[in-house]
């Protein structure tokens, strides 16, 4: 069991951790198993979160050449429906090289723009590389110059993503293996709504009347890399848009700006506040709407419905020439609703980027609350 914590709404709430560490540690125990012939019974794995777990391994089966081994996975206090899971990984000697697949209960990418390419098994690149690293580790300790085929699996996997959001993103035939930080921390809705608060009664103690949000990792980065103010004075909103707004309000703030992936705050292009997709999704018909009202034909606007991603529709749009038209009317149809939201009590603008087209869109406004944030908080 893992015993890292964090505090959450006046709780400690236990972490967890994510399938691609499961993956990772589970094919590093299968390394030792084939290159030893014993099972290690546990592994210690790093993660990028820079937590080191010592996880238990089961090994399923030893033969000359290859072995299968399972990591059980451990969500925490997080309500994740793949807790309790077996994660398998079978290791196999190869000449070469390192080569990860996938098996039973992983399913394989079928839309343009997820993490892996089409018809590949839906192992994302953060695990790929943390499996990579724990097999290589194993194969410098014993000294071993071949190579490994590393296939992950999930017994079970296809009739639990059934019960997730994966067909609909994208991904048929089992789950995901997934993880940036190899970690999970766990965040309840009131917890998370309740930390909101907290950070903003510290920001209005600290003198500030006004207040910048990140929705998560991706907005935090890309303030640290092309905004002039310091990240850590963000507060992260998560999918909590609407409430964060609220709170902000009710204390007072005079300026709020909303900094985020357009993945998700494309949704404000039709009002929507709280964008986890569990709540609404409604990404392609926003785009489709304003496509649309940019004049794009209708065979391109046909096409934006399959697409897994905004970056993969947004190429669709780019190629025929209708981009900067229809991000120019979603940063309108955005600005409306925000405003519409505050009802005139501050000052409102969104900030919508991707790491592939850099900044898309700014609602009217937002270049005028990044100075003044950035002279409130770095005067």
């Amino acid at each position: 069991m893992m015993n890292e914590f964090v505090y959450r709404g006046g709780k400690y709430l236990r972490c967890g951790y994510t399938t691609g560490s499961c993956a990772a540690a589970a094919a590093k125990a299968a390394a030792i198993c084939v290159l030893s012939g014993t099972g290690p019974g546990s592994v210690e794995l790093p993660t990028p979160k820079g937590i080191t777990l010592t996880l238990d391994a089961a090994a399923a089966e030893i033969a000359e050449r290859y072995a299968k081994c399972a990591v059980k996975k451990d969500s925490g206090d997080d309500p994740d429906i793949t807790n309790g899971i077996l994660v398998y990984a079978k290791v196999s000697k190869t000449e070469s090289g390192i080569v990860i697949t996938g098996g039973e209960g992983i399913g394989k990418v079928t839309k343009a723009g997820l993490d892996q390419p089409v018809g590949e098994y839906a192992i994302n690149s953060v695990p790929r590389k943390m499996i990579a690293e724990a097999v290589s580790e194993i194969a410098a300790e014993y000294g071993y110059n071949g190579g490994f085929e590393i296939e992950i699996s999930v017994p079970g996997g296809e009739e639990l993503a059934k019960k997730t959001y994966n067909p609909r993103l994208g991904i048929e035939g089992g789950i995901s293996v997934i993880g940036t930080s190899g970690i999970i921390e766990p965040m309840s809705n009131a917890a998370l709504v309740d930390t909101i608060r907290t950070e903003l009664n510290i920001r209005k103690a600290g003198g500030h009347e006004n207040v910048f949000f990140t929705l998560g990792n991706y907005g935090e980065n890309f303030i640290a890399r092309e905004l002039p103010f310091d990240v850590e004075m963000s507060v992260k909103c998560s999918n909590f848009i609407g409430d964060a707004i609220d709170i902000a309000l009710e204390l007072g703030f005079r300026g709020i700006l909303i900094i985020g992936h357009i993945g998700k705050l494309v949704k404000l292009g039709a009002g929507i506040m709280n964008t986890h997709s569990a709540q609404a999704d409604g990404r392609m018909d926003v785009l489709v709407t304003c496509g649309v009202l940019a004049g794009a034909e209708l065979s391109v606007l046909q096409k934006l419905p399959d697409c897994a991603t905004v970056d993969a529709a947004l190429d669709i749009l780019d190629e025929a020439g209708y981009m900067r038209k229809t991000l120019d009317i979603l940063a309108v149809r955005a600005g409306y609703y925000l405003d519409a939201k505050i009802k005139g009590a501050a000052k409102i603008a969104a900030l919508m980027f991707s790491d592939k087209h850099d900044v898309l869109v700014k609602t009217a406004g937002a270049d005028e609350l990044i100075n003044t944030i950035k002279d409130e908080y770095n005067g």
